[in-house]
């Protein structure tokens, strides 16, 4: 007994099984009308044309691929039976901090403010001093002695903005000068691009009294001597221009500049905004303090227009108690531009402001790798004011983004007045500027006979 293999081997087929009966259209058509027949008794017109719609469906299978077409053009024709009115539409979220542009939520708020005044946790709370651990003042010592024999002269030349100019030309010259045993020529501003500026040192500061406060620190002069001057042909211009990278070391200076100094006697460094790093030992930190906080006072003329000003303020704010806000708005292009801050211009604004950045910095703010976050920069209190929000600064001393309910915003705001108090007490990282943290470099504790970091200011 042979075992059966599907597939024969000698060549002849096996037999195929019997074909299917074909299926008879009597047959079909002869069923009796049951549940799937479209001429059920009781049915309606719309039921016959449904159910006959849906067998020819079954039917044609093929007609499927024509569904989308058919979707489509019914919500065509929805659509185009339907108001757009009635269709929500997609508002964009304003940036933060913008909304206090708009003059109608002042009004809103306003009404909530006025309430606020006479309740005992008041926003106006945030004007008393909280500082417990006593107050910081200046402690930045002055020697008696007399300076040894100059090594040469420094002159620099001052870029940027006004307080670009103060801190990290004026004072960082000051300190570079005083630790290579230099004399300093007075800076020169230079005449900025956008400013158009021509004041000279003098019309902004004490120059007298600049020179007087840095005696025994520091030898200032406002002129070269004339047997120096011969040599360069009466042009500060052809004297040598040291070009230094910023935020160098003051070891830099010491073992690049001063061997260079000792040889002409005199070197230009330009530009000089942000030559030296914030990392310093105490003896140069000093000098920053001493530059900044005392001898650096503004001219006659701009401190009798100071006066002026606040006399005209506190008689005006009489109904305060002579308190009163003083606001340096600074709302400008390149400043707008320069912060990359987002208001509500939309896109139109922020390409201005793209294009306002690369003609004044080109390439600074388009560097691989460099991450511009709007929101994080008005959080930390980096964005310009807007005309509105200096209004509201009288009252919330703060800007912030903006919060529907004024009890929330005002516990927002005393928030953030206990972590600028926090922040007040932080003391200065080796990173960081003694300007924007002073203590202890330039200050000491007024309760406290010893201070650990008042050694750098001494």
């Amino acid at each position: 007994m042979h075992a059966k293999n599907r597939i024969s081997s000698s060549g002849h087929s096996t037999p195929s099984p019997p074909a299917s009966p074909l299926r008879s259209p009597r047959y079909r058509h002869g069923r009796k009308p049951g549940r799937f027949s479209p001429f059920q008794p009781g049915r309606t017109v719309a039921h016959h044309v449904a159910w006959l719609l849906l067998s020819v469906l079954l039917r044609r299978q093929g007609i499927f691929l024509f569904a989308p077409l058919i979707y489509i053009s019914g919500m065509l024709i929805y659509m185009g039976t339907v108001s757009f009115d009635v269709v929500p539409l997609v508002k964009h979220r304003p940036a933060p901090g913008s909304v206090y542009r708009s003059p109608q939520i002042y009004e809103k708020l306003k009404i909530e403010m006025n309430e606020d005044y006479s309740s005992a946790d008041a926003i106006l709370t945030i004007w008393k001093n909280s500082y417990k651990g006593g107050e910081w003042r200046p402690c930045v010592s002055k020697p008696s002695e007399g300076l040894p024999e100059s090594n040469g002269y420094i002159y620099v030349e001052a870029n940027g903005g006004l307080n670009q100019q103060r801190t990290s030309v004026i004072c960082n010259a000051v300190a570079v000068a005083g630790y290579l045993n230099a004399t300093l020529l007075i800076p020169n501003f230079h005449f900025h691009s956008i400013w158009r500026d021509p004041s000279k040192f003098k019309d902004i500061y004490d120059e007298d009294y600049f020179i007087s406060a840095l005696e025994n620190n520091v030898q200032v002069v406002d002129k070269i001597p004339e047997y120096i001057m011969e040599r360069f042909d009466h042009n500060l211009t052809n004297v040598y221009n040291f070009k230094i990278k910023a935020w160098s070391s003051i070891q830099y200076y010491r073992d690049e500049v001063l061997p260079k100094l000792l040889e002409e006697k005199i070197i230009r460094i330009s530009p000089f905004a942000n030559r030296l790093s914030f990392d310093a030992p105490p003896a140069v930190q000093r000098l920053r303090c001493l530059a900044n906080y005392e001898a650096l006072r503004f001219s006659s003329t701009i401190l009798s227009l100071g006066e002026t000003l606040v006399a005209r303020m506190k008689k005006l704010s009489t109904n305060t108690g002579g308190k009163y806000v003083s606001v340096h708005l600074r709302f400008e292009e390149d400043m707008v531009a320069f912060s990359c801050c987002v208001f509500d211009g939309g896109e139109q604004e922020k390409e201005d402001m793209k294009n306002a950045r690369e003609r004044g910095w080109k390439g600074k703010f388009t560097k691989p790798g460099r991450v511009i976050r709007p929101g994080a920069i008005r959080i930390n209190g980096k964005c310009p004011l807007t005309p509105l929000e200096v209004l509201l600064v009288a009252f919330l001393s703060f800007t912030f983004p903006f919060y529907s309910r004024w009890k929330s915003f005002k516990r927002q705001m005393l928030n953030m007045r206990s972590h600028s108090d926090s922040k007040g007490f932080e003391l200065k990282k080796l990173v960081d500027s003694i300007y924007t943290f002073p203590c202890p470099d330039c200050m000491c504790r007024t309760n406290k006979s010893t201070n650990p970091g008042s050694s750098s200011a001494t």
